[in-house]
C-alpha cells in the first residue's frame, strides 16, 4: 500500500535520484543548475531531497568500491566532475532508495518532512506560545508548524500547517521591517497587532482579525474574485486561487480561536464538523460511519484537556453508539 499520490511519488523518485547522484560524487555545472532549478520549482522539493539524503546516509554505502560523500556541499561550491556518465549501480540505488523512502514515509514521512521544514511545531493536542527575537509572539494551535524567514527586508513567517495567532511587535525605532505571514499561496501583512491565519490546504487558508487590521494578498492572480483586501478588527476572509479573497461575513473570529483559552466552542455545528475538529486535538482518530449522522447539529463547550469525556457526553446526548479500537473510535 502506498500513501503517496502520483505527484508526491514523482517528487520522491526525483529526490532519491538526486540524493544518489550527490553522494556518488561532484556535479557538473549543468547538473548543479538542474538541481537548483528543480529545488526552486516546488517548495516540497528541498524537503524531499533532505529526507532522501538522510535515508541514504542511514542505509550506508550500497557499493563498497564507490566513494560516498556524507555531506552535500552547497550548490555554489560544488566541484565540477568531468564525466557525466551515470554508473548502472546509481540507477539501481535510486530505485531502491525510492522504495525505502516511500516505505518510511508511510509511517513517519509526513512528520519527518514537517520537522525538516519547520522551526517550531506542535503535536496533536499541544498549544504553545513562541516568543520571537523582535518582540513578536506566536500562539501555535494543535498540530501546527511555522518557519521563520527573517531577513534585512522583512519579518517573514511561513505557516506550514495548522493555525496560529500572531501578536506583532510594531515598527518603531530601529525596527522598520514589515511583518508578513505566508501560507497556501497568499500572504498577510500586518497593519496592526494581532491576527490569526489557518491553513486549510495547500492552496486555501483563512485570516481573521483580532486587533487593528491586516492586508491580505495572493501571490498569483485568482481565477475570479479579489487578489487583495484589507481586513479590519473582527473581520475574516478565506482565500484560494479559484475564488480569490472572499469575506466571511458571519464568521466569529473569537469563537474560532477559542483553543487559545483551552476550549472548543460549537454553536449548532454539524456533527461531521465537530468530529473533524476533535480529531485535530484528541489522540487517535474518530470516524463517523453514517453520513446522515454527520448532519445532526451540535452545540457545546469542550475542554481541550477533557476531550475523552466530551466525546462520551456527545455520543450519549445524541443517542449514538461508539466502538473504541486501538487508536480508533467508530461512531454509528
Amino acid at each position: 500500500m502506498n500513501s503517496q499520490g502520483p505527484q508526491q511519488h514523482s517528487i520522491t523518485e526525483a529526490a532519491a535520484e538526486w540524493a544518489v547522484r550527490l553522494h556518488a560524487g561532484a556535479l557538473t555545472d549543468q547538473e548543479q543548475a538542474e538541481l537548483r532549478h528543480w529545488i526552486a520549482c516546488d517548495s516540497r522539493h528541498e524537503a524531499a531531497l533532505r529526507f532522501a539524503e538522510l535515508t541514504w546516509a542511514a542505509l550506508g554505502e550500497v557499493h563498497k568500491e564507490e566513494p560516498v560523500h556524507r555531506q552535500r556541499p552547497s550548490a555554489a561550491t560544488l566541484p565540477v566532475r568531468r564525466s557525466t556518465r551515470r554508473r548502472p549501480w546509481q540507477r539501481a540505488a535510486a530505485v531502491a532508495l525510492v522504495v525505502v523512502v516511500a516505505g518510511v514515509g508511510w509511517v513517519r514521512g509526513p512528520d519527518m518532512l514537517l520537522r525538516m521544514q519547520a522551526d517550531y511545531i506542535t503535536q496533536k493536542g499541544e498549544v504553545r506560545t513562541v516568543h520571537l527575537a523582535d518582540g513578536s509572539k506566536v500562539e501555535l494551535d494543535s498540530a501546527s508548524a511555522i518557519r521563520l524567514d527573517y531577513d534585512g527586508v522583512q519579518r517573514r513567517i511561513s505557516l506550514i500547517q495548522g493555525s496560529a495567532i500572531f501578536d506583532v511587535a510594531p515598527m518603531v525605532g530601529e525596527e522598520n521591517r514589515p511583518f508578513v505571514v505566508q501560507s497556501a499561496g497568499g500572504q498577510t501583512r500586518a497593519l496592526g497587532t494581532r491576527f490569526v491565519v489557518e491553513r486549510e490546504g495547500d492552496s486555501q487558508a483563512w485570516v481573521g482579525m483580532l486587533q487593528h487590521s491586516v492586508e491580505v494578498s495572493l501571490q498569483a492572480s485568482p481565477k475570479k474574485g479579489a487578489a487583495d483586501r484589507v481586513l479590519k478588527e473582527g473581520q475574516a476572509a478565506r482565500y484560494s486561487p479559484q475564488e480569490g479573497i472572499v469575506p466571511l461575513d458571519q464568521f466569529d473570529v473569537e469563537r474560532a480561536t477559542s483553543w487559545r483559552r483551552g476550549v472548543l466552542i460549537f454553536d449548532r455545528q454539524p456533527l461531521a464538523n465537530v468530529i473533524e475538529q476533535l480529531n485535530r486535538y484528541r489522540p487517535g482518530r474518530i470516524v463517523l460511519t453514517d453520513a446522515q449522522l454527520g448532519e445532526r447539529e451540535v452545540s457545546g463547550v469542550f475542554r481541550l484537556d477533557m476531550l475523552d469525556t466530551a466525546l462520551a457526553t456527545l455520543t450519549q446526548e445524541l443517542h449514538v453508539q461508539r466502538l473504541d479500537l486501538a487508536g480508533l473510535s467508530l461512531i454509528y
